[in-house]
């Protein structure tokens, strides 16, 4: 069901983007972000103060409503103003170059390194150079991603202030070929968000170019794109340009998190959109999708190294798989399955039907979350793939591990390792960072994406930016298999 609370999403920054003092907000702003603002004044001229407001006041493509920084009249009173401007200029410093909000507090098992600039001593050098604008410009990301959400963020605000939107009603879902008094709205939602033409006009048939609209919107949020309006399609309808924008804010917010000079060899896996991008020299030279966790069993938000390769890998299945899943099989099963116990412990067999496929990229980290072949491939034609109990499933996945072990110097080892039966461990000379992200919206290169947000982390996000509640997570399929 639709929640009226959510329709318009970021409708609330986008009446924020024109004044400093025009709206409200929730400022939960994290204690790092209040510890930076705290210390002695600086003194400030004409000029820096009026790059400074005229910087806030652009808050709005970054993402960031202006309120949150600074609100009504500047005091009269030199040391009061001061005073005001330097905490602003903090606050708005830390926000730009860390987030407002503490990853760490909003997911205990965050681990991904995060910038480290002096925002502090920055404010002081720019102050005293008289170009507090141009530094506060080069704080966020300088990447072309954020630079496209950013423009993506406030063409959406500027949509949402233009028209009001009108949500679609609940209903039965909308076939093709079908007639619904609902349909005018499906036009009006998809052209609002650029899917028709803006003088796009029809009556209450649904099909031809509105349902090829439709799944062209399914394909690119990542579900089945058969043109029926169910929940999940509406959901995405109902979002609106004010929905999008909401979603580009939080996006944005994730990127402000995240280390501007990551390694230039590494991997960045998406487990919102379910892909992985494989980086070396800072340049991505492979593409390819995985299967992260379910709803229930999310894939976390980390980092850490694949140092070894496992070929031919048995599964030491953890205890909560165990005792929920593996301890309801038949002895059939097991046995079919080939499980058995092993120091008080279930352990699957090396071979085609183990649950990690026929090779593992271990990870160093403590949560156990690896990247891993599977038997079950078929899973990766589907458009949603949220299917594992946390860790990453890659298409592919004895390929992939191939080309990292030939650009590491050890194919020859790992195919003899793969050319046998047991289980045979093969180091990496040269480890590679992975990072897990949930982004949401993104840029793939050539336009701006959305996924749902399949596991609701966004409302974490977007709380703190003084953000609308988003529309409820999506139901997925659970999945029927064991595997990790």
């Amino acid at each position: 069901m639709t929640n009226k609370k959510w329709i318009g999403g970021a409708l609330g920054l986008a009446l924020c983007s024109t004044a400093l003092a025009s709206c409200s907000y929730s400022d939960k702003g994290s204690s790092q972000s209040n510890a930076e603002a705290s210390g002695p004044a600086m003194n400030w001229t004409r000029e820096t103060q009026k790059q400074l407001v005229e910087a806030i006041s652009r808050a709005p493509a970054n993402g960031l409503k202006p309120d949150l920084f600074l609100k009504g009249d500047l005091p009269k009173d030199d040391n009061e103003r001061f005073a005001v401007l330097t905490n602003a200029a903090l606050k708005y410093a830390q926000a730009l170059a860390h987030g407002i909000a503490d990853p760490k507090t909003l997911a205990k098992d965050y681990t991904i390194p995060r910038p480290g600039a002096d925002v502090r001593a920055g404010l002081e050098q720019a102050i005293k150079a008289g170009n507090v604008g141009q530094w506060l410009n080069s704080l966020p990301p300088q990447t072309s991603e954020y630079q496209e959400l950013s423009k993506a963020h406030l063409a959406y605000l500027a949509m949402a202030n233009a028209k009001p939107f009108q949500p679609i009603p609940a209903g039965k879902p909308l076939k093709p070929g079908a007639s619904d008094p609902r349909v005018p709205l499906v036009i009006a939602a998809l052209s609002s968000i650029q899917y028709l033409p803006s003088n796009a006009a029809g009556g209450t048939s649904y099909g031809g170019p509105l349902a090829t609209a439709v799944k062209r919107l399914q394909a690119d949020i990542g579900i089945k794109a058969d043109g029926i309006i169910g929940d999940t399609t509406r959901d995405a309808l109902n979002l609106g340009p004010g929905g999008r924008a909401r979603q580009l804010a939080i996006a944005m917010e994730r990127l402000r998190w995240l280390d501007r000079e990551p390694a230039a060899t590494r991997i960045d896996v998406n487990t919102a959109a379910a892909f992985l991008d494989y980086y070396r020299g800072g340049a991505i030279v492979d593409h390819r999708k995985v299967i992260p966790g379910e709803p229930e069993k999310a894939t976390p938000e980390l980092q850490a190294n694949v140092f070894q390769l496992v070929a031919n890998p048995k599964w030491r299945v953890p205890d909560s798989i165990a005792s929920e899943e593996i301890s309801k099989k038949s002895a059939a099963w097991l046995s079919e399955n080939q499980f058995a116990q092993e120091n008080g412990r279930w352990v699957q067999e090396s071979g085609p039907k183990n649950s990690l496929g026929l090779v593992k990229l271990d990870m160093d980290d403590k949560q156990q979350i690896y990247l891993h072949d599977t038997p079950f491939k078929e899973i990766f034609n589907m458009p949603e793939r949220h299917r594992s109990h946390g860790c990453v499933r890659v298409e592919d996945a004895i390929g992939f591990a191939g080309m990292l072990a030939q650009q590491d110097g050890i194919f020859d080892k790992f195919q003899e390792a793969m050319a046998g039966e047991d289980e045979t461990y093969v180091k990496l000379k040269t480890k590679i960072p992975v990072r897990l992200l949930y982004h949401t919206a993104f840029w793939d290169g050539s336009r701006v994406q959305f996924r749902p947000d399949v596991y609701g982390w966004d409302d974490d996000v977007g709380r703190v930016l003084g953000l609308v509640k988003g529309p409820p997570k999506p139901s997925l399929q659970k999945t029927e298999d064991v595997g990790p």
